[in-house]
């Protein structure tokens, strides 16, 4: 990318000539590589300059003044940008150029970037903050939810077994009746034959 500063070396305004020393000197000393296009000498940069000024920077009459710059084909803007450029130590931005590291530009646009990245990085964990709560409330409510359901199936189980060992008890009752039921049964049976056997000898005896 190539700096380009249109300016006239013939120019009769002093007011003209110190603008176009100033941004020169000023170019010089931040080391960038730049052209001088004369416009005084050769029409065509005189041509080329107006037709490549936006509308909306030229004065009233239409026809810029140098000192204009522009970078290749984009135009960068007249002395009054580049001067307020120069107060707010963006003339790398001004020109379209990356700023040379460990210039006063470069640290105003790392610690714009560590500004933005820390707002950006307290957004992130501020909105990452809120779901994760959220989330960890619906994992406690499941896990809440899954507990009740677990001791509500250990309370029916608890009362299925219950239920089981009154039905065992119930049974283990009936069984002992009908053993006891037996029991007399056999005794009573046992009598009759011996009161039958004591006739049989009664009458054996007559």
């Amino acid at each position: 990318m190539v700096i380009k500063v249109f300016l006239a070396s013939s120019s009769g305004s002093t007011a003209i000539k110190k603008k176009q020393q100033d941004v020169v000197g000023f170019l010089e000393a931040l080391k960038v590589d730049y052209t001088e296009l004369d416009i005084a000498c050769n029409e065509d940069n005189r041509m080329w300059m107006r037709q490549n000024v936006p509308e909306e920077k030229k004065p009233a009459n239409g026809i810029p003044l140098p000192p204009q710059i522009f970078n290749e084909d984009s135009y960068c803007g007249d002395y009054d940008t580049f001067f307020d450029a120069k107060e707010d130590n963006s003339v790398f931005a001004f020109l379209g150029l990356p700023p040379p590291p460990g210039s006063k530009e470069a640290l105003q646009a790392d610690k714009k970037l560590i500004l933005q990245n820390g707002t950006h990085s307290e957004e992130n964990a501020d909105n990452s903050e809120v779901p994760v709560e959220e989330h960890n409330g619906h994992a406690h409510g499941e896990e809440e939810e899954q507990e009740r359901a677990a001791d509500e199936e250990e309370g029916e189980g608890v009362e299925a077994d219950d239920d089981a060992t009154q039905v065992e008890t119930a049974g283990d009752e009936e069984e002992e009746e009908a053993v006891e039921e037996t029991d007399e049964a056999q005794e009573e049976d046992e009598e009759q034959e011996e009161e039958e056997v004591e006739e049989e000898e009664e009458e054996e005896a007559e």
